[in-house]
């Protein structure tokens, strides 16, 4: 109750500072962070937030208020009001009749005003690759990595900070999503011609979103029907050499000055058999999805509404084919179906108390129904997963340098499971039914000193209803003692409960035995992190060098341990030590009028205890290297992408012998490299592309080990290290009305 009584007394107050209040946004409603605003004349100015947010405290004598960002024209508004609300939205480059010539928007850009390490993937970033879905969507990004979970399913995983994306809170226009049994195939469930944005938050943050973030977050905003300036429709085509075919197409209708709605559609099939290195077993998964997402939205000038709902259905065939290998028509065939149908819904309230001190209050409902079938071969794993999420958040500003955050989350968890963990079909399924509700209350302070000095302090406490009662700190420092030098610190907790068989039911595509721990622990770590990040001015450009160590430690961890025994996946509580580091630099400097270059590099340590022994998390590799490079034409007719990534070897799981006495596996995996490049041609209304991914046709050599008795005890399709297909080419068409 003491929550309560702070967020209502918080609610009550009210201070009187003269403050300008707006955002920044480029043409199609995409937000610019980092933009200067400052008053004409004088030295008073401040930078945008993430979200494109400003606050300027306004000077008597000057009326005339500056917005610039690089890339962009000025724009100068005259504001008469000490409380005035305005909207900026500045246009890129030098309009010529219907001629842009421009300074090219940075696609990935560094939060500088940001207390926390955050960068934010815009859709011009989107639009080097193909960006099929959000799984997809990293091609050019030196943070995250994507890569398969195993060799037949098709499942995918991020990994952030050496570990995997089960450790990165996934969030959709900040409510957390994707949890649980959505997790191993959430990432082809985003079409990428959706998104907006996505940012990208590196270690422990904001308490605000809750208690799970351990090494990250990643939040995706999709297109919006109150943008501005979005258009009344736009649609994307797409074909590969993989015979996979995409369309995407949104809608937007503008009811009134107030309300609005968009659908956004999507379906995607791949249904043709592909077996390249004639092992008997499909390369690719065949998915044929279909997807649907409507929202609407209401705004008036204190008050703000969105409501939504999302429907996808998917299937997801994979296993063994009649032409590869050794098989014949009378074998049994090995093969594996997941049937998968996902429903949504969510609501967003908004209201502004009090628009000299920017209170507000917002009360967020999501709920979904996630409901998959899946075979591995005689194995069966079905469940039901319900969820429930409602957050209550109340904000100010307590002066010019102090700003506060309060409020309440509820979060609801249920699994209904029916399973068979073995190919024996006179067995019995197993049923289980779990749940766990967590209700819980956060503050946030925030004291920031002109842009110079910002500290964030933020504590949470929950109670689940599964382990209990437990606090949540974090803690971050921006220090920036002129404009081209920042300085980052952050450390904090985060915590999560670990449903292993709905998150890594795509390990059942093996014949290894499973075998899960009674009484397994909530997962608890420590998160530390220190960057710098540089501007330095040079031949009249900006060279951006950034550099960052991240420290995870592990105090309770669910260990999936696949070395103790190579026929054996266990599921126990840490014993011993795991931990995380990742030290990483990278840079980018526009060399030239259109081209930028980006270098990275990134080298991870990643730990467990393994039955005593510490040893190297299998299947990571101990580096990256990334180069990107862009070039679009003066007149923006031409843009040119490659993308090189030297991916670096790692420590397999532990081998077992076969009967020569020869090891089933190399002990390691070594370094590879990865090419890949999209040519875009843009005309009025509409713009083609056409590209190529891994151009170094590299793929993993036998990638299912006992690929021809895959009813055998050495079956295993998880030893996945590596790309399982070559070269792909694909074309696509982009068309987009205006209003």
């Amino acid at each position: 109750m003491k929550y309560i009584y702070l967020m209502l007394f918080m609610m009550t107050a009210n201070f009187t500072y003269a403050q300008v209040r707006g955002t920044v946004k480029d043409k199609q409603g995409e937000p610019i962070p980092g933009a200067n605003v400052f008053w004409m004349g004088t030295t008073s100015g401040v930078t945008s937030s993430a979200e494109g947010r400003f606050s300027i405290e306004k000077p008597a004598k000057s009326h005339m208020l500056v917005v610039s960002f690089i890339g962009f024209v000025n724009d100068t508004i005259h504001v008469e009001k000490k409380n005035a609300s305005i909207d900026v939205v500045l246009h890129e480059g030098v309009e010529l009749s219907e001629v842009n010539v421009v300074s090219r928007k940075l696609g990935t850009m560094k939060m500088r005003n940001s207390v926390m390490n955050q960068e934010m993937i815009s859709s011009t970033e989107l639009f080097r690759a193909a960006c099929c879905n959000l799984g997809e969507s990293f091609v050019t990004n030196p943070s995250v990595d994507v890569s398969y979970s195993d060799a037949a399913t098709g499942a995918k995983q991020i990994r952030l900070l050496g570990l995997s994306g089960t450790y990165v809170q996934m969030l959709t226009e900040n409510i957390p999503n994707y949890r649980g049994a959505a997790a191993p195939y959430a990432l082809g469930y985003v079409p990428g011609p959706w998104m907006q944005s996505i940012q990208v938050s590196k270690g422990t943050s904001s308490v605000k979103n809750g208690y799970e973030a351990i090494t990250g977050q990643i939040n995706v905003e999709f297109k919006k029907p109150q943008t501005p300036e979005a258009d009344i429709l736009t649609a994307n085509l797409y074909a590969d050499s993989d015979s996979r075919y995409e369309a995407n197409a949104d809608v937007l209708a503008k009811i009134n000055k107030n309300w609005s709605t968009m659908l956004l559609m999507h379906y995607e099939n791949q249904t043709k058999s592909h077996d390249s290195n004639n092992d008997g077993f499909l390369d690719l998964p065949k998915v044929e999805q279909y997807n649907f997402h409507n929202r609407w939205a209401y705004f008036n000038s204190r008050y703000e509404f969105q409501v939504g709902i999302k429907a996808l259905s998917e299937d997801r065939n994979s296993g063994q084919t009649l032409h590869g290998g050794n098989m014949s028509m009378t074998d049994d065939l090995y093969k594996i179906g997941i049937k998968t149908n996902r429903y949504e819904a969510y609501m967003k309230n908004a209201y502004l108390l009090n628009p000299e001190t920017n209170a507000n209050v917002a009360l967020m409902l999501s709920a979904s129904l996630h409901n998959q079938d899946a075979a591995y071969g005689r194995k069966l794993y079905d469940v039901d997963q319900s969820n429930f999420y409602a957050s209550l958040m109340y904000e100010t500003n307590l002066g010019k340098r102090h700003s506060l955050s309060t409020g309440l989350s509820f979060n609801y968890d249920s699994f209904d499971q029916n399973y068979r963990l073995t190919n024996q079909v006179d067995l019995p399924r197993t049923s289980r039914f779990v749940k766990e509700a967590v209700p819980g209350a956060y503050a946030q302070y925030t004291y920031n000193l002109d842009d110079k000095l910002v500290v964030m302090g933020g504590l949470r406490g929950d109670y689940s209803s599964e382990y209990g009662f437990f606090v949540t700190p974090r803690a971050h420092i921006k220090y920036n003692p002129n404009e081209i030098v920042h300085f980052r610190l952050s450390a904090g907790k985060g915590y999560r409960t670990n449903h292993v068989l709905a998150e890594n039911n795509y390990l059942l595509a093996s014949s290894r035995q499973v075998t899960i721990a009674d009484n397994l622990d909530q997962e608890e770590a420590w998160n530390y992190g220190a960057s710098v990040s540089t501007y330095i001015p040079l031949f009249g450009k900006t060279l951006n060098v950034n550099t960052e160590y991240y420290y995870t430690d592990f105090r309770n961890q669910v260990v999936v341990d696949m070395d103790s025994n190579p026929h054996e996946i266990a599921f126990t509580n840490l014993d011993g030590k795991s931990y995380s580091k990742a030290f990483q630099v990278e840079a980018s400097y526009p060399f030239f009028e259109g081209f930028t270059l980006l270098a990275a590099y990134r080298l991870t340590d990643a730990k467990t205890t393994y039955n005593g022994q510490l040893l190297e998390k299998p299947l990571t590799s101990k580096y990256k290297g990334l180069i990107t490079a862009s070039y679009q034409t003066p007149l923006g007719i031409w843009q040119f992408d490659t993308t090189l990534q030297l991916n670096g070897g790692g420590r397999m799981p532990n081998p077992y012998a076969l009967a020569d006495g020869s090891s089933s596996w190399s002990s390691r995996y070594g370094s590879f490299e990865q090419l890949s490049a999209q040519i875009t041609r843009y005309f009025r209304g509409w713009s083609l592309y056409v590209g190529a991914e891994n151009l170094t046709n590299f793929k993993q050599k036998n990638p299912i080990i006992a690929a021809t008795e895959p009813w055998g005890d050495n079956f295993d399709s998880t030893m996945i290290w590596g790309p399982v297909h070559g070269a792909k080419y694909y074309v696509g068409v982009r068309l987009n009305l205006s209003k």
